[in-house]
C-alpha cells in the first residue's frame, strides 16, 4: 500500500517550524563565539597594558633623579624613595615600623659617602662566577704560589750553603784536627783534673780555676761538680800554702754555693765553713779575704743550718776582728750587708709563718734556732756598727743605716746611750737635708737622698 502524503495545506506550517528552528541554532552559536572573544580578547590586551606600564615605569626610573640617603654612625629614620650606599645597616624598628640606617663601618665607606653626589643614582655593578671559575683561580693562584716559593727555598738553600758547611764536613776536619767537642760535664773534669794535678804548674791551677768559675755559675753544672767529686777537691783547695790558690777556690765555690741547697749542704758536710774561717782569721791578701768573705756568704745566706754552725764555730768574733782591721773599710761594709741580710731573713721566716697561719714549719723551726740578735748583742756588734756610719762613701752609710734600723730592737738602749751615734745621725740629718732640698730643686721628687735622709729621721725618732 502506497504511503500516504501530507496535502499541501499541512506542509507550509512545518517548513516554517524547521526554518525557525535553524535560524535558532545558528543565532546560539554565533552568540557563543562572540561570548569567547569577549571573555580572552580584554585579558589579552590587559596584559600587553601592564607591561607597557612597567616597561614605562622602568624608562622612567632609569632617568628619575633619586634622593641620595647619606647615613652616619648613628640610627636614621628612612623615608620613602630615598637611596641607602652600600655597606649601610638597614633595620625594621619594630616599635614605630619605620626603617632605620647607619653605617655600618663609618671608617670604611666615609671614602664613598664623598664620592657621592647628591642626585646621582648609585651604580651597583655586579659579577658573578660559576664554580668552574672559581676552581681555575685557585689551581692557578695554587701554581703561581708553589713556583715562588720553590724560588724562594732553592735560593735560601743556596745561601745557606755559601755562608755554612754540613755537620759531616765540620766534624770531618774536627778529627783531622784532633778537636774534641766536649760537653760542659766533660769541660769540668778537665779542669778539675788540671788544677788537682801535681804536675801542673800554679798559673795553670789558677786558670783552671778561673775558668771553672765560669761553668758553676748555673745550678746543674754545680751539682755536675758535686757529682764527680770536684767540690771536694775546690774545698781542698782552701788548705794551700799559696794564697792566689785560695783566693780563686772560694772564687769557684761563692759561685757553686749561691741558691744551691744541695750544694750547700755538701759543703758544709765537706768542711768548708771552718777552712773559710780560718783564712778570715789569719792574715791573708785584702783580694783574697774578699773572695773567702764571698763564699762565705753565699754558704750562709738562706741556709739555717749554716748560720747555726757558723755562731758555734764563733764566726761573729772572726767577723768583728775582720771589721776592727785597719784599711778593711771594703769588707767591712760587706760584713755589715751580710748581717742585715741574715737578719731579715729570720724575720721575714716569721712573718711568713704568721700571714700562712703555719706555726711550726720546718724552715722556721730552724730559724728559730739560730740565736744571731743575743749574739750580735753580746759580741759589741751594736756599737761597732753604729760607729761604721763614720764611712765617707753614701751607699756604705746606707747599708749601715740598714743595719742599724733591722739592730734597733736589740740595740734601742746601747743606741740612746751613744753619744757619737746621736751626734753623727744629726750631722747627717744636715748633710742630707740639704742634699735633698738640691733634688728637688733639679725635678727628682723621689731621689736617693730623700730616701737615707728618711732612714735618719727615723731612727731619730726611734731614739728620743
Amino acid at each position: 500500500m502506497a504511503p500516504q502524503s501530507l496535502p499541501p495545506s499541512r506542509m507550509a506550517p512545518l517548513g516554517m517550524l524547521f526554518g525557525l528552528l535553524m535560524a535558532s541554532c545558528f543565532t546560539f552559536c554565533l552568540s557563543r563565539q562572540n561570548l569567547e572573544f569577549a571573555l580572552t580578547n580584554p585579558e589579552k590586551s590587559g596584559t600587553k597594558e601592564t607591561e607597557r606600564k612597567e616597561t614605562r615605569a622602568e624608562d622612567e626610573l632609569d632617568t628619575e633623579v633619586l634622593e641620595v640617603f647619606h647615613p652616619t654612625h648613628e640610627w636614621q629614620a628612612l623615608r620613602p624613595g630615598q637611596a641607602v650606599p652600600a655597606g649601610s645597616h638597614v633595620r625594621l624598628n619594630l616599635q614605630t615600623g619605620a626603617r632605620e640606617v647607619k653605617l655600618q663601618y663609618e671608617d670604611k665607606f666615609q671614602n664613598n659617602l664623598k664620592g657621592l653626589k647628591k642626585g646621582k643614582r648609585l651604580d651597583i655593578n655586579t659579577y658573578t662566577y660559576t664554580s668552574e671559575d672559581l676552581k681555575s683561580a685557585l689551581a692557578k693562584f695554587k701554581e703561581g704560589t708553589d713556583i715562588k716559593s720553590s724560588k724562594e727555598d732553592k735560593a735560601r738553600q743556596a745561601e745557606v750553603k755559601r755562608l755554612f758547611r754540613p755537620i759531616e764536613e765540620l766534624k770531618k776536619e774536627f778529627d783531622e784536627l784532633n778537636v774534641v767537642i766536649e760537653t760542659d760535664m766533660q769541660i769540668m773534669v778537665r779542669l778539675i783534673n788540671k788544677f788537682n794535678s801535681s804536675n801542673s804548674s800554679l798559673e795553670e791551677k789558677i786558670a783552671a780555676l778561673f775558668d771553672l768559675e765560669y761553668y758553676v755559675h748555673q745550678m746543674d753544672n754545680a751539682q755536675d761538680l758535686l757529682s764527680f767529686g770536684g767540690l771536694q777537691v775546690v774545698i781542698n783547695g782552701l788548705n794551700s800554702t799559696e794564697s792566689l790558690v785560695k783566693e780563686y777556690a772560694a772564687f769557684v765555690l761563692g759561685a757553686a754555693f749561691s741558691s744551691n741547697p744541695k750544694v750547700q749542704v755538701e759543703a758544709i758536710e765537706g768542711g768548708a765553713l771552718q777552712k773559710l774561717l780560718v783564712i778570715l782569721a789569719t792574715e791573708q791578701p785584702l783580694s783574697a779575704k774578699k773572695k773567702v768573705l764571698f763564699a762565705l756568704c753565699s754558704l750562709l745566706r738562706h741556709f739555717p743550718y749554716a748560720q747555726q754552725q757558723f755562731l758555734k764555730l764563733g764566726g761573729l768574733q772572726v767577723l768583728r776582728s775582720l771589721v776592727q782591721e785597719k784599711n778593711t773599710e771594703v769588707l767591712s761594709v760587706r760584713v755589715v750587708t751580710l748581717l742585715y741580710d741574715l737578719v731579715t731573713e729570720k724575720m721575714f721566716a716569721e712573718e711568713e709563718a704568721e700571714l700562712t697561719q703555719d706555726t711550726s714549719p720546718e724552715k722556721l723551726q730552724q730559724y728559730r734556732q739560730v740565736h744571731l740578735l743575743p749574739g750580735l748583742r753580746e759580741q759589741g756588734w751594736c756599737e761597732i756598727t753604729a760607729h761604721l756610719l763614720a764611712l765617707p762613701e753614701h751607699d756604705a752609710r746606707e747599708k749601715v743605716l740598714q743595719t742599724l734600723g733591722a739592730l734597733l730592737v736589740t740595740c734601742r738602749d746601747q743606741y740612746r746611750q751613744d753619744l757619737q751615734l746621736s751626734k753623727m745621725l744629726v750631722s747627717l740629718q744636715a748633710e742630707y737635708q740639704a742634699l735633698a732640698t738640691l733634688e728637688l730643686q733639679e725635678g727628682e721628687d723621689e731621689g736617693y737622698f730623700r730616701e737615707l735622709l728618711g732612714s735618719i729621721n727615723g731612727l731619730l725618732k726611734e731614739l728620743r
